[in-house]
């Protein structure tokens, strides 16, 4: 399935206009998209993505792997920027080895972490070769629990 399937508005069929993507793209119409490497090997599916609601960027798609029925399955917190939608496949190509991967920061579907901590965020930014950017605030002026996320606007969306 990808995301012209799960177009329930119609945004993307090509009857008179081009709709809004891929420049411009319904985030639940990306959940669910496969997501592969450069060497074609499968590497996932998009199961959230996850918005800086202070800066309104796109901040990670959370990429799973493995599992049967949701049992099994690991999470990955991919910063934006890192992920290219392949427009052609419908899907996106994240450029790391398969086997790097595996040793990529990861959490369960049942204990996710705080994303908007920033020594978390320097984790991921740092694995995936991304720059965590600050959503406009000194880390002073963030509400208490608040932290600095990494965003990107990334070439996927």
């Amino acid at each position: 399935m990808t995301y012209l399937d799960r177009d329930k508005y119609g945004m993307y069929k090509t009857t008179g206009s081009a709709g809004p993507g891929p420049a411009l793209m319904g985030a639940d119409t990306l959940i669910g998209d496969s997501v592969v490497n450069g060497q074609e090997e499968d590497l996932g599916d998009i199961k959230e993505i996850m918005l800086d609601t202070r800066t309104g960027q796109v901040a990670y798609a959370v990429l799973a792997i493995g599992g049967f029925l949701g049992m099994g399955q690991k999470l990955f917190a991919v910063p934006w920027q890192a992920l290219h939608l392949d427009t052609v496949n419908k899907r996106f190509v994240l450029n790391i080895d398969k086997e790097r991967l595996k040793n990529a920061p990861g959490f369960d579907p049942d204990a996710w972490p705080d994303m908007s901590d920033v020594s978390w965020a320097n984790e991921i930014n740092t694995f995936y070769g991304t720059e965590a950017t600050m959503s406009g605030m000194s880390m002073g002026a963030m509400p208490p629990g608040r932290g600095a996320s990494g965003t990107g606007t990334g070439a996927g969306a």
